[in-house]
């Protein structure tokens, strides 16, 4: 625990940014979660919607510090080749990552 004023008044502020911190950062999966089902559903027009709404929390998020810029920007980015992947009829889905190494057999010879 802190024992200075200061120390305290610092671990405050950090609780305080720390929770904002979360709230911003699950609502901007959220919104992302939001346009990969609306791709995914097919439903182009909605995708877009929410694509836009996404993109200005990434960027309010950059701006604030909560994220780094280049990190809203791969988000845009990633989402928006989906996005007009979609409109042209062509939904690619993510294939899951393989947990692990695969265990491969050498035969002695």
């Amino acid at each position: 625990m802190p024992h200075s004023a200061s120390a305290k008044k610092r671990h405050r502020q950090n609780l305080r940014n720390r929770e904002r911190n979360r709230v911003v950062k699950s609502e901007i999966k959220s919104k992302i979660r939001k346009v990969l089902e609306a791709i995914t559903a097919g439903d182009v027009p909605t995708a877009k919607e929410q694509f836009r709404g996404m993109a200005k929390s990434t960027d309010r998020a950059a701006a604030s510090g909560t994220i780094h810029r280049n990190r809203a920007a791969r988000i845009k980015s990633r989402i928006s080749a989906r996005v007009k992947n979609a409109e042209k009829g062509t939904v690619a889905v993510a294939k899951p990552a393989a947990k692990g190494r695969k265990a491969t057999t050498k035969s002695k010879g």
